[in-house]
């Protein structure tokens, strides 16, 4: 089994994640990430569009997409051998100029959102930038909020739909953060230059 990254938007598979899926048998993958890597699928490949990977044994010559990197996040969980992808940290990060070790990640998807505002502020206080791997119930007036009395100074930034010709990556103060339109977007807040 191989579990490949195929990016967060379009046109960001790398050539070895290409080469994988082009030699494939049988891809497995959500709808998004199928659509992802539509044009390096053979004709003559199996695909099966998958919301669960829990519940069911995955063949040995299985390729599974991952939207982004598989160890972001992604179904890198799942074992096999792990091609990575560009992911959304990678994107934000490039488009807003901050060196990746300035970022520390905090995840949000599916989990507690009022752990994420603390580990957020935490992660501020330290000096660095935190970028929140959100799901769309994600609220960012109660990061904003959580980010009370941290300093005038720091920023929101919400990015919705890297890579996608849609992308949009908005930049507010903490007292009025710009608001998330899309369902598949990331926050990112600290001291932010742009």
């Amino acid at each position: 089994m191989k579990v490949v990254g195929v990016g967060c938007g379009p046109g960001m598979i790398t050539e070895e994640a290409a080469a994988v899926i082009a030699a494939a048998r049988l891809v497995m993958g959500s709808k998004r990430a199928l659509e992802l890597a539509a044009s390096h699928i053979p004709a003559d490949c199996e695909t099966q569009v998958m919301t669960d990977f829990s519940s069911l044994p995955i063949p040995e010559h299985a390729v599974i997409l991952s939207t982004g990197d598989p160890m972001f996040a992604g179904l890198g969980y799942l074992g096999g051998d792990i091609v990575p992808g560009i992911s959304s940290l990678q994107v934000a990060a490039s488009r807003l100029r901050i060196p990746l070790e300035e970022v520390e990640v905090i995840m949000a998807h599916g989990k507690s959102h009022d752990h994420a505002f603390q580990e957020a502020r935490s992660a501020i206080d330290r000096g660095k930038i935190a970028f929140i791997v959100a799901d769309p119930k994600f609220s960012i007036p109660g990061l904003a909020a959580a980010l009370g009395g941290a300093g005038k100074d720091l920023s929101v930034v919400v990015c919705e739909d890297l890579g996608y010709p849609q992308e949009r990556i908005a930049l507010g103060p903490v007292d009025t953060p710009p608001p998330a339109h899309s369902r598949l977007f990331c926050v990112l807040a600290g001291r932010i230059g742009r």
